[in-house]
């Protein structure tokens, strides 16, 4: 089950076209990004272990775009994972409609803090998504 995060559309994110700006939708996704991380546990779990988060790549495919007023939904679910990296999706939704407005694929990467060198993914790194997954499937029943 993905994490559902919830951001109304402000005047501030708008361009001169009333539009939602481009630069703001990454934010958008950060924030759901870090939301998704907090789910079930605190994100002392990849501090603690020295761990961090680093994006490699997002492809972000606009679909139509987002006024003021708006309630975008914004599904984020780690996909796959594969040696050293992982992919998180990212769909906006406007709410009302159910019309997707933004597809993306978030490219990351968990690396050693004290290096800043990626690690695989796997051992603590997968029991913390594994973490976060049961507490996403557990508050959708």
């Amino acid at each position: 089950m993905p994490h559902i995060t919830v951001i109304k559309v402000r005047g501030y994110h708008c361009d001169f076209y009333g539009h939602v700006n481009n630069a703001r939708y990454l934010e958008m996704m950060e924030e759901a990004r870090w939301q998704y991380l907090e789910t079930g546990m605190g994100l002392e779990y990849w501090s603690d272990r020295g761990l961090g988060f680093v994006v490699a790549g997002i492809d972000i495919k606009y679909k139509r775009p987002a006024s003021p007023g708006i309630d975008l939904e914004i599904t984020t679910e780690m996909t796959e994972s594969e040696g050293r990296t992982g992919y998180i999706h990212q769909i906006f939704k406007d709410q009302a409609t159910d019309k997707i407005v933004v597809d993306a694929m978030v490219k990351f990467a968990v690396i050693d803090l004290k290096t800043g060198r990626p690690v695989n993914m796997d051992g603590e790194v997968a029991a913390g998504f594994d973490k976060i997954r049961a507490a996403t499937e557990g508050s959708k029943e």
